[in-house]
């Protein structure tokens, strides 16, 4: 393969790629989809699997088989490491076809969106590559149509007592190290009525948990709606029977609805938890990221938080090494993490990507430096995540049961999301529970990112 492509070059040898997928024979077309990347990216593929399957087309999801004969792969774009991944995982599906174990090979996602001229070229052995918003065309590759009757309608991937809830695509903030908006295009909000439908039909499969996920769900329904609209989506979420948690993710600080935070302390089935990405805690860097605020306007809507909705969990997300960030403005994060003593906390180092306007900046703070200062941070965080967690020994918390685990029953408090927040270990000894049940657990000990309980 060419080495001087006009773009980051991610390829390995195709030759380095030799697991066998046993599809060879397959008569019947079956269709395995492949995905990548955030929960965004799950809800996509569920939508795909449900369409297929609407439309008669076996097909399954991340098949542990290898007998599908057609792969999906729904892709992440989204900094180095994803695309990485993204590209190692459609070589190893185009190896499969190169020795006749896979027929045809699709690619599909935000890595496409943004790459898909090049990737053409530099692996010409996929037979053919969609974007974001190219369901209907993806579709009729496979044989079926989009059948509008199921719109509201859903296949889970995951345990089907918790879904996620994607409320809006897009995005129309101009933060200077994103590229979201290059691969998901302009913000575009869900009607009210559509989402509600869709929660009801999970409901009634099960499901006991939504987690609103967006780009940026504080924008959501400016418009169709023309206004913030979210409170008003999260009290008709919050009226479907059936569901007992609703968890917002993805807040963003800058123009945040306050009358969210009046819905949220009213409603029981709205929990506590809100997840608000704020990047950065100096105002100068702030500045550089294009976010629209500062740290002192950022504090005090921490604040305000914590004030409307007392015992509030709150998630964020911080960048580290971003262009023009001197030690100096990296320890006015650090002192900010340390301030804010925030419930939960992920760090990303920061990823040059090209075609956003950080881009424009010389990539300044070594890898090195990078990953040093994302651990200096994550070793901060650990020591309040555990004082945090010993303060809840003794106390009693509302659990939801995700699954068994060797010798536990592993949960989740509603002051955390699945995959990426704390959890609750009850020893499975003596105790029958059921994946989605509730219980009332003790708290007993607490680690950095764990509690240990025993049922009430």
């Amino acid at each position: 393969m060419p080495t001087s492509a006009p773009w980051p070059v991610f390829f390995v040898n195709l030759s380095s790629y030799s697991q066998k997928l046993k599809t060879k024979g397959t008569k019947k077309t079956k269709v395995n989809i492949v995905t990548l990347g955030c929960s965004k990216n799950l809800v996509d593929s569920e939508v795909l699997l449900t369409q297929l399957r609407g439309n008669g087309i076996d097909v399954t999801h991340e098949s542990k088989k290898d007998d599908a004969n057609v792969v999906v792969i729904n892709t992440c774009g989204f900094i180095d490491n994803a695309k990485q991944e993204s590209v190692d995982t459609i070589l190893r599906y185009v190896d499969a076809k190169q020795e006749g174990l896979v027929e045809k090979v699709y690619v599909t996602g935000c890595l496409s969106q943004r790459y898909s001229q090049d990737l053409e070229k530099e692996i010409p052995d996929v037979d053919a590559w969609f974007g974001t918003r190219d369901l209907s065309r993806l579709l009729k590759q496979l044989n079926a149509n989009y059948k509008h009757e199921l719109v509201g309608e859903r296949i889970l991937t995951n345990p089907s007592h918790f879904a996620y809830l994607k409320i809006s695509e897009g995005c129309d903030r101009p933060c200077s190290f994103c590229a979201i908006p290059l691969m998901r295009g302009k913000h575009i909000s869900r009607p009210i009525e559509e989402l509600v439908l869709e929660a009801k039909n999970l409901a009634k499969n099960g499901t006991k948990e939504l987690l609103l996920i967006a780009q940026d769900s504080t924008y959501y329904g400016l418009d169709i709606y023309k206004k913030r609209n979210l409170a008003e989506l999260l009290k008709n979420l919050s009226d479907v029977n059936g569901i007992e948690w609703i968890r917002l993710h993805y807040a963003f600080p800058t123009g945040f609805p306050v009358d969210v935070l009046d819905v949220m302390a009213e409603r029981p089935t709205i929990c506590n938890y809100l997840d608000i990405p704020l990047q950065h805690g100096s105002t100068e860097m702030l500045k550089l990221m294009r976010r629209g605020t500062t740290r002192e306007k950022t504090e005090e809507l921490v604040n305000t938080i914590r004030e409307k909705v007392p015992g509030i969990a709150i998630r964020t997300t911080l960048i580290a090494g971003h262009p023009g960030e001197t030690e100096e403005r990296f320890d006015e994060m650090m002192q900010f993490v340390e301030r804010m003593r925030f419930d939960r906390l992920g760090v990303f180092p920061y990823s040059h990507e090209e075609n956003t306007h950080s881009h424009s900046f010389e990539d300044d703070v070594p890898a090195e430096t990078k990953q040093e200062r994302v651990d200096a941070l994550m070793e901060l965080q650990q020591g309040i995540s555990l004082e945090l967690n010993q303060a809840k020994v003794g106390k009693t918390f509302k659990v939801l049961i995700d699954r068994k685990e060797g010798g536990n029953f592993i949960g989740r408090t509603e002051f955390d999301s699945p995959e990426v927040d704390n959890e609750v270990l009850i020893n499975a000894k003596g105790n029958y529970l059921r994946m989605g049940d509730f219980v009332q657990a003790k708290v007993k000990q607490a680690t950095e990112f764990d509690l240990l309980a025993e049922v009430v």
